[in-house]
């Protein structure tokens, strides 16, 4: 009887704890580009662009992939479905500031929705490409302690996808 009581506590710690951690979360990373804005902004203004150097193009080469809405900047939708290490979602821009910024949504399906936004700072000789993501986990302790992972998890892909990015843009 006292290992229920000892199993009930510690659930309850653990669920009460869940509570108290952070609701939203926000991943951020940056890369510095020896280019100048209007060189890098096409490669995230054009969401065809942007699938070539995306790090999770290559993570499933037979991901279905689907363009829709406007060519380009504001409308412009690429939705994808593939294997458990890209799943499926839908990314539409929602804002686009030439050579500036451009702002996204992202549509994970039971996964959740989040906003992404590439920022451009240009400086003296280069371009610093600032990615971010900002979601909120949910009212729900499990989420909340999922969201603790999202920088490590996401963080790596952005840092992969920018590096990508800059060698190709550097390249040119």
């Amino acid at each position: 009887m006292l290992a229920i009581y000892i199993i009930g506590g510690i659930i309850a710690l653990v669920l009460i704890v869940g509570m108290f951690l952070p609701r939203k979360v926000h991943v951020a990373r940056s890369v510095t580009i020896k280019a100048k804005p209007e060189d890098i902004f096409p490669h995230i203004n054009d969401l065809k662009n942007f699938v070539v150097w995306s790090p999770w193009s290559e993570r499933d080469p037979n991901m279905e992939q689907r363009f829709s809405g406007s060519d380009s900047g504001v409308g412009a939708v690429y939705s994808w479905s593939g294997n458990k290490k890209v799943r499926t979602g839908v990314m539409t821009i929602t804002e686009s500031q030439e050579n500036k910024r451009v702002n996204t949504s992202l549509d994970f399906g039971k996964m959740g929705v989040a906003q992404a936004s590439w920022i451009i700072e240009e400086k003296e000789d280069a371009t610093k490409l600032i990615w971010t993501m900002d979601t909120d986990m949910g009212a729900g302790p499990i989420g909340r302690y999922f969201g603790l992972t999202m920088d490590k998890a996401v963080g790596g892909d952005y840092e992969h996808g920018l590096n990508k990015l800059k060698a190709m843009v550097e390249s040119k």
